[in-house]
């Protein structure tokens, strides 16, 4: 039911609620001011009693009736607000799952990225280290070679110096 649709309920019920007070005073008001006898005023105010019986009946029934699609229209709403927070739970629950699962594949590509990086880092400082063994050991070699080149060029000097010395001697 639309809100128009339930203000012409609302406006209905208040239209019969008034009906039936109206009627009611408007009965009793009009027996109690009519100049006729006791019993002409007792037949007059049982019919209006059997009237007053059979229209409060007939509201009865309209009040039921009411009642009735009041009922099925709150079990209707009921039944839709239901489905749709059934539907909006379902969506989020997979909109939960897909998240969550975007974010492990996510995790992963990083780990196995993080492991590739590990691997490339540890076989790049594997290289470092074995062209600087291969560096200091060449560096060894050189500066072996220079000690024994200093060595023999101080002999030879040495030699020279001697020779040199006997040379002056000699002359």
């Amino acid at each position: 039911m639309t809100k128009e649709n339930k203000n012409d309920h609302i406006n209905a019920k208040d239209f019969l609620i008034g009906s039936l007070v109206g009627s009611i005073v408007g009965a009793s008001f009009a027996l109690l001011f009519a100049p006729k006898s006791g019993k002409e005023l007792r037949g007059d105010i049982n019919k209006g009693a059997h009237e007053l019986k059979d229209k409060a009946g007939e509201w009865k029934d309209v009040a039921q009736e009411k009642t009735g699609e009041f009922k099925d229209y709150a079990k209707e709403t009921s039944a839709q607000i239901q489905q749709s927070v059934a539907e909006k739970s379902q969506h989020l629950q997979d909109k939960f799952q897909e998240t969550k699962k975007s974010l492990q594949e996510k995790i992963n590509h990083a780990y196995e990225e993080a492991g590739e990086v590990k691997d490339n880092v540890k076989q790049k400082a594997s290289e470092v280290k074995n062209k600087a063994k291969s560096k200091v050991s060449t560096a060894d070699d050189a500066a072996d070679h220079i000690k024994e080149t200093a060595k023999e060029a101080a002999e030879n000097v040495a030699e020279a110096v001697e020779e040199a010395a006997e040379d002056v001697k000699n002359k």
